[in-house]
């Protein structure tokens, strides 16, 4: 005996009514017609959604500045903090007339996130110094095919139309806002449309 926490079991005959299971069958019906006056706990998705939390990180999304250019420069930093090496990209030069598509002479041609290699970290988007990429609210939608995971630009870009842009501002730290504030930092904000050159 290694411990002196051992205990003799008796078998016990049971009765005929416990051989019946009849007891059984009532306390579970008992526990069973007990829930019926309870609260669900289902709710019926995607009618009804839960509230996320204002840190949930989500599906992806590439913002446009306030004139509609796209914001990203193909710099790469996101993919190089990439844990997961989930991001890839091809890098092009902005041709004559593309000024209003893009916001700088370098923009990304080609951008990928593959959505069964990313874990969601959010490192992307601190390490993007042009706020081009967020993590948002959405649900990354299921589907039956690998390669539907492999989101582009042209899922990703949020629309041109300002009253579909998406809101990002619960992703936007106070201090990010503090960062903008600088005037030697004002590489991000735009005037008419041009980029502002910065005073030194």
């Amino acid at each position: 005996m290694l411990t002196n926490r051992s205990e003799i079991v008796v078998k016990k005959e049971m009765s005929l009514i416990e051989r019946l299971y009849i007891p059984a069958i009532l306390n579970g019906m008992r526990i069973t017609f007990s829930h019926f006056f309870k609260k669900k706990a289902t709710i019926n998705y995607p009618e009804e959604k839960r509230p996320f939390s204002g840190v949930y990180r989500g599906q992806h999304v590439l913002k446009r500045d306030e004139a509609g250019a796209e914001r990203c420069t193909a710099c790469g930093l996101c993919a190089v903090a990439c844990p997961a090496e989930a991001i890839t990209m091809t890098a092009a030069e902005r041709k004559k007339g593309e000024e209003t598509l893009y916001r700088e002479e370098k923009y990304a041609s080609i951008y990928e996130i593959n959505m069964l290699r990313c874990i969601f970290c959010g490192l992307c988007e601190e390490a993007c110094p042009k706020e081009a990429i967020f993590l948002t609210d959405r649900i990354v939608p299921s589907t039956f095919t690998r390669d539907e995971f492999i989101y582009g630009k042209n899922i990703l870009v949020e629309p041109v139309d300002k009253a579909k842009r998406i809101d990002v501002t619960k992703r936007q730290t106070q201090a990010v806002l503090e960062f903008k504030k600088h005037p030697e930092f004002a590489h991000n904000k735009l005037y008419d449309g041009k980029q502002l050159k910065q005073k030194h």
